[in-house]
């Protein structure tokens, strides 16, 4: 289904289990993620998207009251944007976020400030069952989204679960800015910050945590989950600048009891009398001009389904309900409502969407007397036609017919689906935008139609990229990259810069696994799964013989349950299909019919050598195996050491025989391996600590051996490497800013352009990279841990300056200070800790030394934003050149990791230069 995407989880992720909390609130200064270490050679890098545009999930929708032209939009795994109104293009806010707190690419609601442009609050966390290790967290930002600070919460949220389109969870008072809500899942309840989003409290007076699950029989924790307090709203008019706004209206996923209000500043909460039942609000706005506050209900939680649905206003100085739906729950709704949302300027100027309704399109309604009577953007004429208040031009997204040819009544482009937010411009009344389960489209002349005029919508989402990578390839000629994408299937990509015209087509599928004939590169192959109830006559492997421009789809061997993986011979002389369900096969003729393979195991990986074309490579289980003749028979090897689970790729390398390279394993045995003797042996690299993936590009000048990229962990830093000579040595060429979350799917140089790399993200679409400096090289060499090594859970801050680090001036007997350790990601034999030092004097601190014991047998193996010194338990931690100033009042923060065997528990007692901080 389009829009609907779970996060690809590495299997060093997945197997590691997130520590408690063990404070309710947590102050995280902006601090530096954690750099090269000095043992790693650097080389700084431009990095941007691959033009396609949007591609997921647009769930929210943000304009700022307090500033023209400044707005946001937040998507369910693909972190959030901030509006550049010069350029009509959205920045990209959340990059920072890495591996180690990928699930904070999940926005489950954003909050710019009503009376200060400049700040800005955002809920993240991706899931709130165990796909996400980690638990959510409030960003909060004084400029815009440029810099975040960090306020972990003691549970998970989850901006991709079900319900994810209903809100906003996250507000601002309107008259009080120090004082934020936020609506909480699982039974969580509504919680408050009384300090501008610092720390955080449960509202103990809140009597309904919310009971409505889409599917409480689903025992992954997914449609089971509790989708709790969904949305809060304040009356402004009940408040005055500077104290609490009185009147607060709050949504709960509770069918019968989906309406709260406070009428004393949130104290306390009563369910509001003679609300609709059977419903869950999915909107609620407040019309504090005329004291309204309009919701809009479905009868599910979304945002894929909801067949019935109203929308209401509640008049509330009476407290009287009015149904005010275009088309009533009873009357013909077959869809739920959503996308709720008054014009600023003119509050009783209203909007709707029926988020639900596929077919034959989304509906969108207007009214300006405040729902007495609506517009709907399309009508039915005489059946199957329809008349139209909008014309719609795509040409900049030409791709979102999604190569649809259909009758009427259904049309293409769509209007969307999934369409759970809507907004206007509060500063102009003619611009809205909408969200849809695939982009963000919106019009410049909204109030044509209230004079039964037509609009034009556009799609407006030039810099959001959030597709879900799960393939690439870059072939030595033809296209520079052909892609594999979650929902809409993938591109040939013949520019960088320019969106791709269509996706694949006959057959129609997200190509997981893709590869081409190294010697015959215009012949490429792709597999992906099939939904065969729906497409019955599509099967799951294709093929082209041009380079990508047209396609056809093979046979299929009998039980085949998955796309799996494909492998094509050098000279395309042959390919091997790792099925799905059905074992493994091979074909001469472009699939027209298959010969089941024999020696390897079902479900096995697959690759080509790039030199001799009936040479292929299997591994399965720790096993690696190969075939001499086009894969007709695989035989094991006698190669040990390989990592026996895990996700691992394996790829050979152009212009070599026999070479080959694997990557990838479980949190205890990942790395990369290389073989120069068609796998029959193993050397694994011992200057890597851990690895998911590897890639090949053009080779250096004056080398012949391909460049080396990798997504690992090297000299004690989780990054993106390159490698110009055969992996003996590394340089990280991506920084703090640049981390893009849970990457590791897909990586790949390019092998026409030196230092040229493409990274598959899940969420943030496909980033490619170039050198943009000279390499620094390392000053000396490094040490690596063999503890699995996720980038700790850091808020991101300019980059450091080089100047010296201050000498420490600050008297003991000036210094007052408090210490925050926490434990942020903990698994068997390791963890990563985070500690805030918090200058609580009168005067600043110029240079700090922390000194700490640990009460268990932990051992720091690698530093961020300190330098550490440990002599058995005692610690000694050094502030480094960027963070050593500490002004009254003020706050830094640094991270590390470490192993242990017997105890992690944490210490009890700091000092800060000689004096005992609490």
């Amino acid at each position: 289904m389009r829009g609907k995407r779970h996060s690809a989880i590495l299997t060093t992720l997945a197997t590691a289990a997130a520590a408690a909390v063990p404070l309710v609130a947590i102050t995280a200064a902006a601090t530096a993620a954690p750099s090269a270490s000095a043992a790693t050679a650097t080389q700084p890098y431009t990095w941007q998207n691959v033009k396609i545009g949007g591609g997921g999930f647009i769930d929210g929708i943000e304009f700022s009251p307090a500033q023209p032209n400044l707005l946001y939009a937040h998507t369910d795994i693909g972190g959030a944007y901030r509006w550049n109104q010069p350029t009509s293009t959205w920045t990209p806010l959340l990059d920072w976020v890495g591996q180690s707190n990928w699930g904070w690419n999940g926005v489950v609601s954003l909050a710019p400030d009503p009376s200060n442009a400049n700040k800005v609050w955002a809920a993240v966390g991706m899931y709130t069952n165990s796909f996400d290790p980690n638990n959510g967290a409030i960003l909060r930002s004084s400029n815009q989204g440029a810099t975040w600070q960090s306020t972990t919460l003691p549970f998970k949220l989850g901006g991709n679960m079900p319900g994810r389109g209903m809100g906003e969870r996250l507000a601002v008072d309107p008259n009080n800015d120090n004082i934020l809500y936020l609506g909480a899942p699982s039974g969580n309840g509504l919680w408050r910050s009384t300090d501008g989003g610092v720390t955080w409290s449960q509202v103990t007076s809140f009597p309904n945590a919310g009971n409505y699950a889409p599917d409480p029989t689903d025992t992954s924790g997914y449609s089971s989950a509790l989708e709790g307090v969904t949305w809060v709203a304040f009356d402004k008019a009940t408040g005055t600048t500077g104290s609490a706004t009185q009147t607060i209206f709050a949504g709960v996923a509770d069918l019968q009891n989906t309406v709260y209000e406070s009428t004393n500043g949130g104290s306390a909460w009563t369910r509001v009398a003679g609300q609709p039942t059977g419903f869950i609000a999915h909107h609620g706005v407040v019309d504090s001009t005329n004291g309204i506050l309009y919701i809009a209900t479905s009868n599910t939680g979304g945002p894929y389904d909801g067949s019935s649905g109203d929308v209401w206003k509640y008049t509330i100085a009476t407290g009287a309900w009015t149904q005010i739906s275009p088309v009533s729950s009873t009357g013909g709704a077959y869809y739920g409502y959503s996308g709720l949302a008054i014009d600023p300027e003119h509050p009783s100027t209203i909007m709707v969407t029926a988020y639900s309704s596929w077919w034959p399109d989304t509906i969108i309604w207007r009214s300006i007397n405040g729902g007495s009577t609506w517009n709907q953007i399309w009508n039915w004429t005489s059946y199957p036609s329809r008349s139209f208040s909008y014309t719609q031009d795509i040409t900049s997204e030409p791709w979102l017919t999604f190569n649809g040819t259909p009758s009427p009544p259904v049309v293409t482009p769509l209007l969307g689906w999934m369409t759970e937010d809507l907004a206007i411009d509060p500063f102009n009344s003619n611009r809205m935008m909408y969200g849809t389960g695939a982009t963000l489209y919106g019009t410049n002349n909204l109030t044509n139609w209230d004079s039964g005029g037509t609009i034009t919508i556009t799609p407006m989402v030039n810099g959001i990229e959030e597709t879900a990578v799960l393939s690439l390839i870059s072939p030595p000629s033809g296209a520079p990259l052909l892609s594999g994408l979650g929902d809409i299937n993938g591109f040939v990509h013949t520019s960088l810069t320019a969106v791709p015209a269509a996706m694949y087509s006959s057959p129609s599928f997200a190509a997981a696994s893709m590869d081409y004939a190294e010697l015959n590169p215009s012949v490429i192959i792709r597999t992906g799964d099939v939904n065969k109830t729906n497409n019955p006559n599509v099967n799951r492997i294709a093929f082209s013989t041009n380079d990508g421009t047209n396609w056809f789809q093979g046979q299929e061997p009998p039980g085949v349950t998955g796309g799996g993986t494909a492998a094509e011979a050098a000279d395309a002389s042959a390919t091997v299909w790792s099925t799905g369900g059905a074992g493994v096969f091979y074909s001469t003729s472009y699939g027209g019919s298959w010969t089941a393979s024999t020696g390897l195991p079902t479900g096995a990986l697959v690759a080509s050598d790039r030199v001799t074309p009936t040479e292929f490579y299997g591994f399965s289980g720790g096993t690696f195996y190969v075939s001499t003749n086009s894969g007709a028979s695989f035989t094991a090897t006698a190669a040990t050491g390989l990592p026996a689970s895990g996700t691992v790729f394996i790829k050979a390398m152009p212009g070599h025989a026999g070479d080959v390279w694997l990557a990838g394993g479980p949190s205890t045995n990942s790395g990369i391996w290389h073989s120069t003797n068609s796998g029959a042996t193993f050397t694994k690299l011992s200057n890597v600590t851990a690895a998911q993936n590897i890639g090949f590009g053009k080779a250096a000048p004056g080398q012949t051996y391909q460049a080396l990229y990798t997504i690992a962990t090297i000299g004690g830093t989780q990054g993106i490497f390159r490698s110009d000579d055969a992996g003996a040595n590394w340089i990280q060429i991506n920084d703090a800013q640049h981390q893009w979350g849970n990457i590791g799917q897909a990586i790949t140089g390019d092998p026409r352009v030196y230092g040229r790399v493409y990274v598959g993200t899940n969420g943030r679409g496909i980033i490619y990279g170039d050198p943009s400096g000279n390499v620094t090289p390392s000053p000396s060499p490094s040490t690596t841990s063999a503890s699995p090594t996720p980038t700790p859970t850091t808020s991101p801050t300019p980059t450091p300056t080089t100047s010296p680090s201050p000498t420490p001036t600050t008297t003991t007997a000036a210094l007052a200070c408090h210490v925050s350790y926490s434990t942020q990601s903990q698994w068997a034999g390791g963890f990563v800790a985070n500690v805030t030092l918090n200058d609580t004097g009168t005067a600043p601190i110029n240079g700090w030394t922390l000194g700490f014991t640990f009460a268990g047998d932990q051992q720091v193996t690698s530093d961020w934003g300190t330098t550490i010194t440990q002599s058995g338990a005692k610690v000694t931690a050094t502030n480094v050149s960027y963070d050593g100033a500490i002004s009254a009042g003020g706050n830094t923060s640094f991270g590390f990791q470490g192993t242990w065997a017997s105890s992690d528990s944490p210490p009890t007692s700091f000092t800060v230069n000689g004096a005992t901080c609490t």
